[in-house]
């Protein structure tokens, strides 16, 4: 795991010094090794911050050079069959390795079989910066399912590109502004999802594309290689028509030779994160089964017990006899962390389970360089509850023709809120899950579902969006294309295409994001087993049954995990990695949340609409609304703007 940056210069500038300047931005992504390459003659620069994982020696030292010195290259992740690849180039052409990095794999290939096949035949997680000196060309490559970051685009005239934003900003002629539809975007979804960033000029390389930089007349082109949404509706097609007992085993199989060889591309210790839920669970259990010594396993508690899922955590480690660490967190906790989220994310980004993530990285970094999660089981297996809930409410609301239903709606938002306030508040209170409920907010919330006149948009604005007013939230904005407005997936299962729009959104903008820039900023390396995309084929082959039946999310993971954990230290309510935001936001954090919505500071910087957000802060201080994503979202701008100014 590292960092990459560089450049494409079309003006005089200090290579060295900014190609180093680049790297230490990316220090905490690879602090083991630092090393640049340029080529002034045509302005190209590469920068690399190495984080040791595989060929710890110089011999894995990067840039790296191929065989015949054609190709250069930079690169962040991992290539888990490269030595798979080594056998097969090692059948027809005799090499005598200089080392045994994945990298000097792929150079090897490249020189044999070109960059697309090559590309193809890639197990891994990449963001690849890659310069052709016989073509004369820049190439920039993202892996399948976009489990590393690549940002690019333009600085001045010059083309910058990085894993991270803050070596983009390292360039001299950096100087781009916010856009305010990317802050609209990041209001909809707490994240900027691709190919946008915060700044105007800068951009996302999707998952699954190459870029190509043509240095002799300056065009750039992209190309997309993997299609997650084709593949799912190759797979469908091709439905898995086994029984129910082979899937299970073919699944067992596929996920234990996922794991196995996540576990063994690696040259340095390794652990698991473990919150006690079926996907970190089952991840945990197949690395105990293919050790022979206790595996170390990472969790977080709270101190609010309905958010606490240590203790379950905890009986799963006991029972799979793993070596078990864990650390509580208190709102105390989190208010020292808030702070360092603007510098570790370095563009806005609200999921706010993104602080437990940060703190089990930290006690997991104390004790390995690597940790397999169990992320991507929810979207490729159907785990999330807001799969069954919009499910369930839209074949209901779409047996009411469209003008009556969107009628009644408008009807009960005219009426104010305090009458269905006083109305249901005799069944509001904490009830038996220690989660405060005030049903008069999720009713007026709920009847914003029958608006939407299909189903792509009632997942997408109804379940999949912070806030559906944003673009009156923030001045002068306009909301911006994405998957929810623009998609041609269409199935024949409404669970089907919540899952597939997830797996090229959700997944890769939130989830992968949160992991990879938590995990990086330990300088921890994560690894996602099933992402392997011999998983992934799997999991979109499936019939929806074997995910969902009879209302049990994860059917099929949870018959593997059963083999290796017993029913009764999972089965119960979901709680998810989540944090006691609504709560915190009226205790613990109140002061900090005061300052950073103060009316004044919101006047003079002329972004956002200083009324609604001051009129949603005080809804929210007095219990009668939870408006905590609304206000998330702000206040984590807004601490990230201070950290930007800076």
């Amino acid at each position: 795991m590292c960092g990459i940056a560089g450049f494409i210069a079309q003006e005089r500038i200090d290579f060295q010094g900014t190609l180093k300047k680049m790297g230490q931005a990316m220090h905490h992504r690879g602090p083991d090794d630092k090393g640049i390459f340029f080529d002034e003659d045509y302005g190209v620069g590469l920068s690399h911050a190495r984080l040791s994982i595989i060929d710890l020696s110089e011999n894995g030292h990067q840039p790296m050079f191929s065989f015949s010195g054609r190709y250069v290259v930079v690169y962040n992740g991992e290539i888990y069959n490269h030595l798979e690849i080594r056998r097969l180039l090692e059948k027809d052409f005799t090499k005598n390795w200089r080392g045994s990095s994945d990298t000097e794999t792929f150079l090897a290939s490249l020189e044999v079989w070109g960059l697309e096949k090559t590309v193809t035949l890639l197990t891994g997680m990449f963001a690849i910066a890659l310069y052709d000196r016989e073509e004369k060309a820049l190439y920039l490559i993202r892996d399948r399912m976009g489990e590393k970051p690549l940002y690019y685009g333009y600085a001045g005239k010059n083309f910058v590109f990085g894993s991270e934003l803050g070596a983009i900003k390292s360039f001299p002629s950096f100087n781009n502004p916010i856009s305010p539809d990317s802050v609209a975007l990041f209001m909809r979804h707490g994240a900027i999802p691709d190919p946008y960033s915060i700044y105007d000029k800068i951009n996302k390389l999707q998952p699954g594309h190459f870029l190509k930089f043509d240095l002799q007349n300056s065009t750039v082109t992209t190309k997309e290689y993997w299609s997650s949404s084709e593949n799912y509706k190759k797979n469908q097609q091709d439905q898995f028509k086994g029984s129910e007992e082979e899937a299970v085993r073919e699944l067992d199989l596929l996920l234990k030779q996922a794991v196995s060889l996540q576990m063994h591309s690696s040259d340095v210790p390794i652990g698991s994160f473990l919150s006690g839920g079926v996907d970190s669970s089952l991840i945990s259990a197949l690395m105990q089964s293919l050790s022979d010594s206790p595996i170390n396993t990472f969790s977080i508690g709270f101190d609010v017990p309905a958010y606490n899922e240590a203790e379950f955590a905890k009986a799963v480690a006991k029972h799979l006899g793993t070596k078990h660490h864990e650390q509580y967190v208190t709102g105390k906790d989190a208010l020292e962390v808030v702070p360092k989220l603007f510098e570790i994310y370095e563009e806005p980004f609200s999921e706010s389970s993104q602080i437990p993530t940060f703190l089990v990285s930290k006690i997991a970094k104390q004790n390995v360089t690597v940790c397999l999660s169990g992320d991507a089981g929810d979207e490729l297996f159907g785990g999330y509850e807001r799969y069954r809930l919009a499910n369930s409410v839209w074949n209901k609301v779409a047996k009411i023709p469209y003008l009556l239903r969107s009628f009644a709606g408008s009807s009960i938002e005219k009426m104010p809120f305090d009458f269905w306030y006083g109305m249901l508040k005799p069944l509001s209170g904490f009830k038996n899950t220690g989660k405060p409920l005030n049903y008069a907010d999720k009713l007026v919330k709920a009847v914003g579902l029958l608006h939407f006149d299909e189903r792509k948009s009632f997942y997408g604005q109804g379940f999949m969006t912070h806030n559906v007013k944003a673009e009156q939230w923030v001045l002068n904005s306009k909301q911006l294309s994405t998957v929810f407005t623009e998609n041609d997936l269409h199935f024949p299962s409404f669970y089907d295409e919540m899952m597939a729009i997830d797996q090229v959104s959700y997944l890769p903008n939130n989830n992968l994001v949160k992991v990879d820039r938590a995990a990086m900023a330990n300088s921890l390396e994560t690894r996602v087993p099933m992402l392997d995309h011999r998983v992934v084929n799997f999991a979109q082959s499936l019939p929806v049954d074997y995910k969902i039946r009879n209302g049990k999310m994860k059917w099929i993971l949870r018959q593997v995990l059963y083999q290796y954990v017993p029913e009764n230290l999972i089965e119960r309510p979901k709680m998810g990695f989540g944090v006691p935001l609504a709560q915190w936001l009226r205790n613990d954090l109140k002061d900090w949340a005061e300052n950073l919505l103060d009316e004044k500071v919101l006047k003079e910087q002329q972004l956002f609409n200083v009324e609604l957000v001051r009129q949603y802060w005080d809804e929210h201080q007095s219990g009668k609304r939870n408006w905590e994503n609304y206000l998330w979202d702000v206040l984590v701008f807004q601490s990230w703007l201070e950290y930007e100014k800076k």
